[in-house]
């Protein structure tokens, strides 16, 4: 199959207040994110991107025009709902500091499977949505370009979690172990046996070896030699 690199939404306004956005319009990155964004485009210069598939929200779309305006090329930029924010519901707008007095907060900490924000989707659901929407793509990528292809997808921190719990077959329970910082990098190759799993929450360091692909096949008995530089 291709190779997805999914890449968080730079620091936004509402991060640096500890907001919860949710679905809220209006929210950007601030100049910390557009930074981040930016460095985030100058790792993945070097290598030709197939696609940068966004969620709808403006904080990703204006991560993506970063990624894409440092591209040699003019790779596809589709808008896919299904990468949208999880439905918050009630908690969205809300401080963090407040929803952790919540008695829901430690079910969201320790048993997310069960939850479902009022008025608002379950996280069980999320993950389906945007797992979905990742294999979907990562297939129409490679049918269209060939197994080397390698794109981009351009979420959220609790939609890119359990896309990575879901390739490294965590259960969703504990894909709060996971750590996904601001316009950092997490790399997935879903072969015909399995996903790889190849960097996760990466904010620095060289990614041009991305340019010639990654080998397929069985994995290396005691971890092989690594990927060779282009």
């Amino acid at each position: 199959m291709a190779t997805v690199i999914l890449v968080r939404h730079g620091r936004t306004t509402a991060n640096a207040t500890g907001m919860l956005a949710g679905r809220a319009a209006g929210v950007g990155l601030d100049q910390v994110g557009r930074d981040q964004a930016a460095l985030t485009g100058d790792r993945l210069a070097a290598v030709p991107l197939a696609g940068v598939v966004s969620s709808p929200l403006e904080r990703c779309r204006q991560t993506a025009r970063l990624i894409l305006d440092r591209q040699a090329g003019t790779p596809s930029a589709p808008v896919d709902p299904d990468l949208t924010e999880c439905d918050y519901g009630h908690w969205q707008g809300r401080l963090l500091s407040d929803l952790a007095a919540e008695d829901l907060w430690p079910v969201v900490q320790s048993q997310p499977s069960a939850v479902v924000f009022p008025g608002g989707e379950s996280m069980a659901a999320m993950q389906a949505r945007s797992v979905a929407a990742i294999r979907r793509h990562d297939a129409a990528f490679e049918a269209q370009y060939g197994p080397g292809a390698v794109w981009v997808a351009v979420s959220h921190g609790d939609i890119i979690k359990s896309i990575l719990a879901d390739a490294l077959g965590m259960h969703l329970d504990l894909f709060q172990r996971i750590n996904v910082g601001p316009a950092s990098v997490s790399i997935v190759r879903y072969g015909t046996n399995r996903p790889t799993v190849h960097a996760t929450n990466t904010d620095a360091g060289d990614l041009s070896w991305l340019a010639n692909g990654i080998d397929a096949g069985d994995a290396p008995v005691g971890g092989g030699a690594g990927q060779k530089a282009p």
